[in-house]
């Protein structure tokens, strides 16, 4: 596994462990994924290589974004490449972040790119290497992650209501909350199906805004903080965000393997691990 520090990479391993499989893992530390010989070294006589690692800072892209194209792109090259080589499937971890957000229905596995932000555009850049590199593929698309081992949403949430009586958060941005454990648990069942090569929506199913999710969140915490709806242009910042993620899941479907279950139920099962952690 390759970004194995990351929120979704510690989830991972730790289904992978629990299940018994032998696991190579590198951290960013560890390994410079466009150094092609250290990642060609890494991935020697694996079966299945997945790539977690990634440039995630999304405004940040927008001013370094040859930064965020060596690792998006260039090191999602080089890692397909090598296991490719090696003889090993890929599996691929992307984004919501390489469509428009434009769109008023779930966005198909095969929906044309149109990213918005210098962050798409590398993940989408990404996403062209590996099916370039690798034939034997699994692009994994995601959106709105949480979990347990690294800053997201849900704990910001919390850790505000805790010291405020109101959160206004915007209700135009509509997606579908996605906890990291149910995401490694698809990922582990896609390779176990040994689905088709091609591109798949790892998000849970339903939709709603932050708004929504917020008062999800905050319901269950007993603060009593109250949590308003507002737009988007209250909160400017350097990237674009997609108004739209709201991802279709036919293609797991078409390889018999079942999507993550309705954002809210996962939440309400998610909601104590991700808050203790």
């Amino acid at each position: 596994m390759v970004g194995a520090g990351g929120m979704l990479a510690r989830d991972l391993l730790a289904v992978l462990r629990g299940a018994g499989a032998e696991v190579r893992a590198a951290r960013r530390a560890d390994l410079d994924v466009t150094d092609a010989a250290a990642v060609a070294a890494l991935v020697r006589d694996v079966d299945v290589v997945v790539n977690c690692a990634a440039w995630t800072a999304v405004d940040d892209a927008e001013s370094r974004e040859g930064d965020a194209f060596r690792v998006n792109a260039v090191g999602a090259a080089l890692v397909a490449r090598a296991a490719h080589a090696a003889g090993a499937r890929t599996v691929h971890v992307s984004t919501d972040y390489v469509f428009d957000g434009a769109a008023t229905a779930p966005y198909a596995e095969d929906a044309p790119p149109a990213p918005v932000s210098a962050y798409g555009r590398t993940k989408a850049a990404g996403e062209w290497a590996v099916r370039a590199e690798a034939p034997d593929h699994l692009i994994v698309r995601t959106a709105w992650l949480y979990g347990a081992h690294g800053a997201c949403f849900p704990r910001t949430m919390a850790r505000l209501a805790a010291d405020r009586d109101e959160l206004a958060v915007v209700d135009d941005q509509v997606g579908q909350p996605t906890w990291t454990r149910d995401l490694a648990d698809l990922i582990v069942r896609l390779v176990a199906a040994g689905a088709p090569s091609g591109t798949y929506h790892g998000t849970a199913s339903g939709q709603v805004s932050w708004y929504g999710f917020t008062r999800r969140i905050v319901a269950g915490l007993g603060t009593g903080t109250r949590v308003t709806p507002t737009t988007s242009d209250a909160f400017v910042r350097p990237a674009a965000r997609p108004a739209w993620s709201v991802l279709g899941h036919d293609a797991l479907r078409a390889a018999g393997v079942e999507p993550i279950g309705d954002w809210a139920a996962r939440w309400d099962a998610a909601a104590a691990d991700v808050l203790a952690g």
